[in-house]
């Protein structure tokens, strides 16, 4: 293999993934004077152009977008980044940190070599299809969404219905003629049902249990609000759930036009038809839990709790806005279907939106808990020198996002060169920090 700068093999940090995790703590290591390489699968930052659909936008407002050295300083602060606003805003990115970077590598397994002498540290081999490397320390920056999930139901229906998963989906003229199912209304399937209904199509919806949020709330956005109270700053360890909460579907609320509420009821006045959560196929026929009424509820519930600790918020301070509201359902369902003939509702395609599974697979360590998620505190793993950056919830709301990862990669970066200070000084990875830290990730 012919090695990229300088024909080095080995480098005091390998951060694989190129996405604005692993770019962000390219950037802080880069302030450091670290030396580092990032490995990227496909090209960087590629997710926002391949898997997007064209009308998506940013769900948050763009003064959250706040990578390293790169805010967003365009003239609509409050507004909300299309998907080509987006990707222009990552290419400057991308150009301003000019990272170490091998793109189209894949890496096919990291794993701990131990030290060979009473001095000597461990190191991290790292094969690639490419040619292997070794580094002192490792972070996975790779992101949790590597899967996309699709139930083996699919294999049910027949050959002539068209199937997508939504890291796939673009436009409405992309599928076929005919009714769409959505299955899932989390972020992606609540935004890609309302792209096709405001395009004329007939949809049909499958629900789950995503939560939803309010849009603009009392005079202002609500992530304005939440600002304020702090609560894109609450570490996991003090949210109610404690590490639950990276489980959660997250709200649905869309950015499009300038910024507005989801709310299937109203879509189904308009002639959505929404069903409860997808279960099976039998004989030709869709089966739904009887639970549309309870998914409704539970999301507009969630949104009225969200306002309610506004209205607290504003009241504890004093201060001067619009009177409060409570949202009052606009549509009821009236009965609970649970049978659907796919062919009979006219449905010739079927969108699956029901998120992603993890795969560390290629990741030899043991840091895994019986889900296969990393456990970890902060992105600091048990093993020394290995680290995870970019997963929703790492620290807090924003570690998975752009408001919240540059704080997440400064801290990395700090581990990471308070590591390589005591490996110059001869201290081994098993002094009594480490061993501390080890012994705490092993009991959560």
């Amino acid at each position: 293999m012919s090695y990229p700068f300088g024909g080095r093999s080995h480098y005091s940090v390998i951060i694989v993934g190129g996405g604005q995790a692993g770019l962000s703590l390219s950037h802080c290591l880069q302030q450091r004077g670290i030396d580092h390489l990032v490995i990227e699968k496909r090209s960087l930052v590629h997710s926002w152009r391949t898997q997007r659909w064209d009308s998506f936008c940013l769900v948050t407002p763009n003064w959250q977008c706040q990578l390293p050295g790169w805010a967003y300083s365009g003239d609509d602060p409050h507004g909300f980044m299309v998907k080509d606003q987006i990707n222009d805003w990552l290419a400057g990115f991308v150009a301003q940190v000019k990272a170490p970077a091998i793109e189209g590598v894949t890496v096919e397994r990291v794993s701990r070599v131990p030290g060979a002498g009473e001095r000597s540290h461990d190191r991290f081999a790292v094969q690639t299809d490419a040619g292997s490397y070794t580094a002192d320390q490792v972070v996975v920056a790779s992101g949790g969404y590597h899967r996309p999930i699709v139930p083996r139901l699919a294999e049910k229906l027949p050959a002539s219905v068209v199937q997508y998963h939504s890291a796939q989906y673009r436009n409405p003229a992309q599928l076929p003629e005919g009714a769409v199912l959505v299955v899932g209304c989390g972020q992606s399937g609540a935004q890609i049902a309302e792209d096709l209904h405001l395009a004329g199509r007939k949809v049909y919806v499958a629900t789950g249990d995503a939560p939803r949020c309010a849009r603009f709330y009392r005079g202002r956005e609500v992530v304005d609000w939440l600002a304020d109270m702090k609560y894109y700053d609450m570490p996991v360890t003090e949210h109610p759930l404690r590490e639950g909460v990276r489980d959660n579907t997250n709200h649905y609320v869309t950015g499009r036009d300038g910024g507005r509420d989801i709310d299937l009821r109203r879509f189904a006045l308009e002639g959505m038809e929404l069903f409860g959560l997808l279960e099976g196929l039998d004989d030709g026929v869709l089966a739904f839990k009887p639970n549309l009424r309870d998914n409704l509820d539970r999301a507009d519930s969630v949104y009225n709790r969200i306002n309610a600790s506004i209205d607290g918020h504003i009241a504890a301070r004093g201060i001067e806005a619009p009177p409060p509201s409570v949202y009052t359902p606009v549509w009821e369902p009236p009965e609970e279907r649970t049978r659907l003939n796919p062919e009979d509702a006219g449905i010739t395609s079927v969108l699956w939106c029901i998120g992603f599974s993890p795969d560390f697979e290629w990741v030899d360590a043991p840091v895994f808990n019986g889900r296969g998620a990393p456990v970890h505190q902060r992105g600091v793993t048990a093993v020394p020198g290995l680290y995870f950056l970019g997963l929703p919830w790492l620290h807090t709301w924003g570690s998975g996002r752009f408001s919240g990862v540059a704080r997440d990669a400064e801290f990395l970066a700090e581990a990471i060169a308070e590591k390589r200070t005591l490996a110059a000084a001869g201290s081994q990875p098993g002094d009594e920090d480490a061993a501390e830290t080890a012994a705490q990730l092993r009991a959560a």
